[in-house]
């Protein structure tokens, strides 16, 4: 199952997966619960009560690893057509902007439109950083 359509934080890539984005700093969303989730942190985070991977990256920079950043990424693009997967970090904007930005262009979206596509379709401010939106251009 995966998320419902127009659910608060939730993307529709254009294969018509969906997936959610938020901030660990905001309480948990009112509905179902994630069955997977993508921690974007410079620290390790708290365990959740459903299955979670984390990806170390700081704040406002970029992830320590992209190789592994894209590995996870493509298992979030495999396990989000039948689950519910959640990409967050502490503000939900940045980092999970990013990650999503990522994510589009690993659906189909051409990594120069992608920062403008999540913007228009999940969060106006995310991607915060330039080196953020230079790392989506350059994939």
């Amino acid at each position: 199952m995966t998320w419902e359509a127009g659910a608060a934080g939730v993307v529709e890539l254009p294969s018509g997966r969906r997936v959610r984005g938020r901030g660990l700093r905001r309480p948990l969303p009112a509905g179902d619960l994630p069955e997977f989730a993508v921690h974007l942190l410079g620290r390790r985070p708290s365990e959740v009560d459903w299955p979670s991977r984390w990806v170390r990256w700081p704040d406002f920079r970029l992830p320590a690893d992209p190789a592994e950043l894209r590995a996870v990424l493509a298992e979030v693009l495999e396990r989000s057509a039948t689950q519910r997967v959640e990409l967050a970090c502490a503000g939900g904007r940045g980092r999970t902007g990013t990650a999503l930005a990522v994510l589009a262009v690993l659906d189909g979206v051409p990594a120069p439109e992608a920062v403008a596509w999540v913007r228009a379709r999940y969060d106006r401010r995310a991607v915060e950083t330039p080196g953020q939106r230079r790392f989506v251009a350059a994939l």
